[in-house]
C-alpha cells in the first residue's frame, strides 16, 4: 500500500465456498472471519476497512451477521460471491439480506464465483483442465455470470422493491459498460416498470476498476455509467497494486475525474 501510494484498503475474504456450506457452518465460519478482519481493522484503524462475509444459504442469518458487522464492528458493507446454491440475489428468499443492506446505507459488492456446474458441463466441458477453469473464471465466464446477475436485479423487480439498494461489481464493469445498450434495447419494452433497465443500473450500481488496467474499459465505463460511478480498485493480491495506481494517475481523463474515482466516490459511498 505505501510503495503504491494506495491510503486505504477494503478487506474482504474470498467466501464463495463458505456461502453455500451449510448454515449451521456458514454462520459459525462467517462470523469468525469477520471477527479476524476486524481486528485487522482495529490494528490499522487509519489505513483498513472491511467488507462482511456473509453465510448466504440462511439468507436470515446473513442479515443479522450483516447487522453486526456493521453496527458492531464498523464494518463498510458486505461482499457476496455471485449466486448461492444456484440462488441469486433477485430471488424472494434473498430478501433480508437486501433490506437489512437498505436499511443500514450500505453496499453489497457482488463478486463473481465459480458457475454452477451445469454451466460448468454445459459450457467449459471436452476444454484442457487448466484452459477450463480459466475460462470459466477470470478468462471470460465469471465476469459474463456477474453482469448477468445484475441485469437480474433489473429485470426481476428487485432494483424496483430496494430503490435505495446500492451494489459494486468489479473488473471495469463485468462487460455491463460495452452490453448495456442493447440489453437497454431489447429489455426495457418487456419489464414494465417506470425505469428502463440502463437507468435502473446506473442509478444504483457502482463499478470498480479491480484488475482492469487498460485504456479502452476505462473510456467505455466514464461514456456508459459516468465518473461519478467508478471506483478505483486494486484486487490485490490478485492484481499489482502498483500497475493499478500507475494506470489511474497516466489514464487519458480529467483531473476532476481522476480525483472521484481515486477517492472521492469511496469516501462518499463507503462513509471514509
Amino acid at each position: 500500500m505505501d510503495a503504491a501510494g494506495i491510503d486505504i484498503q477494503v478487506l474482504s475474504l474470498i467466501a464463495h465456498e463458505l456461502q453455500e456450506l451449510s448454515p449451521a457452518q456458514s454462520i459459525a465460519l462467517a462470523r469468525e472471519a469477520n471477527d479476524r478482519m476486524a481486528g485487522a481493522v482495529r490494528a490499522h484503524p487509519d489505513r483498513l476497512r472491511a467488507f462482511a462475509t456473509l453465510p448466504m444459504s440462511d439468507p436470515v442469518a446473513a442479515a443479522v451477521e450483516l447487522q453486526r458487522t456493521v453496527h458492531d464492528l464498523g464494518f463498510v458493507g458486505a461482499m457476496v460471491f455471485g449466486q448461492t446454491n444456484g440462488v441469486f440475489l433477485d430471488d424472494l428468499s434473498v430478501s433480508p439480506v437486501l433490506e437489512a443492506a437498505q436499511d443500514l446505507d450500505v453496499p453489497i459488492y457482488l463478486h463473481p464465483a465459480e458457475p454452477p456446474p451445469a454451466v460448468r458441463d454445459a459450457y467449459f466441458s471436452g476444454l484442457e483442465p487448466a484452459v477450463a477453469q480459466m475460462l470459466a473464471t477470470a478468462g471470460w465466464g465469471w465476469h459474463a455470470e456477474c453482469g448477468l446477475h445484475v441485469l437480474r436485479l433489473a429485470v426481476n423487480g428487485t432494483f424496483d422493491r430496494y430503490q435505495r439498494l446500492r451494489v459494486i461489481v468489479g473488473h471495469m464493469g463485468e462487460n455491463l459498460p460495452f452490453s448495456l445498450a442493447r440489453a437497454d434495447e431489447r429489455l426495457s419494452r418487456l419489464t414494465g416498470f417506470e425505469r428502463s433497465v440502463a437507468e435502473t443500473i446506473i442509478e444504483q450500481v457502482h463499478i470498480t476498476t479491480a484488475a482492469y488496467f487498460t485504456d479502452p474499459p476505462l473510456l467505455c465505463a466514464l461514456m456508459v455509467f459516468g465518473a461519478d460511478r467508478i471506483l478505483f480498485s486494486v484486487d490485490h493480491p490478485f492484481a499489482d497494486s502498483m500497475e493499478a495506481t500507475a494506470f489511474l494517475r497516466d489514464a487519458p481523463i480529467s483531473p476532476g475525474d481522476r480525483e472521484k474515482i481515486a477517492h472521492l466516490n469511496a469516501e462518499q459511498l463507503l462513509r471514509l
